[in-house]
């Protein structure tokens, strides 16, 4: 992925999108609650130095703060290994990386090892959603939300894949049940490389694009969807940001679902 700047969002109220390619070239459209003093974060691609590094300083901070060992970004992105980071001004205030299923496998298969095996097992295309962390005073649920949003986008409306696993600690269990609609696949094991418990969860991607299609762009939902799905991306700004990553695309890795 070669592009960096991918939507621009107001942290409350309307949001702004990404035209697509034939609005424009792909520029950024701003809402006119984005031309004001109004708080808005971008979601980036980590591509280069400086934000790769500012997105490992978060994680390592936030994962410091829960008493685990120390993770790292690796230096460069990679075909398989996406970092996405959401940055307000200068600052990173969330990241995530969506890590797709190749010959060098996924890290959930060292607790999980049996579990990952069965997902595959139902010709599943799996990748794994890892490395999240969000500023607790910066971030919030819509930060969060356009997040997780594009890493759906990069995994399943680009590469293809069918579901996604994340290892959580059992305290956050119950949260991402009730926010995204995950389940759990693996009970609590001990994951080595943060030296912390984990419970292996996995979301369908069908599921994820019926809740988008059914609330993406409804914040005003909150109250009666008590879920994430509100706070994702309409399916205009979807198709906007859909466009932008398909043009960081080289032909042989794109392939719209």
């Amino acid at each position: 992925m070669t592009t960096d700047t991918i939507i621009v969002a107001p942290i409350g109220g309307q949001r702004s999108v990404m035209r697509p390619l034939s609005e424009g070239r792909g520029a950024v459209a701003r809402s006119p609650a984005a031309e004001t003093s109004e708080r808005v974060f971008r979601i980036r691609s980590a591509d280069s130095y400086v934000c790769r590094q500012r997105a490992d300083s978060l994680l390592r901070e936030r994962y410091a703060w829960r008493g685990y060992h120390a993770v790292s970004l690796p230096s460069d992105q990679t075909t398989n290994r996406i970092t996405l980071s959401a940055t307000e001004n200068d600052d990173t205030i969330g990241t995530i990386t969506v890590a797709l299923d190749s010959a060098e496998g996924l890290s959930a298969e060292d607790a999980f090892p049996a579990e990952m095996e069965g997902l595959r097992g139902l010709n599943l295309r799996v990748c794994e959603f890892t490395k999240l962390a969000i500023d607790p005073i910066s971030g919030s649920k819509r930060v969060l939300a356009a997040l997780f949003h594009v890493a759906y986008i990069v995994a399943h409306r680009i590469r293809g894949y069918d579901a996604l696993v994340m290892e959580v600690n059992p305290r956050h269990v119950r949260y991402y049940e009730r926010m995204l609609g995950a389940r759990i696949v693996g009970e609590e094991r001990l994951n080595r490389f943060v030296n912390a418990p984990a419970v292996l969860l996995t979301i369908d991607f069908d599921y994820i694009r019926q809740q988008i299609e059914a609330f993406g762009g409804r914040a005003d939902l909150d109250a009666d969807e008590r879920s994430l799905y509100p706070y994702a991306f309409s399916s205009r700004e979807e198709q906007g940001i859909l466009a932008r990553l398909m043009k960081a695309q080289t032909p042989a890795s794109a392939s719209i679902n």
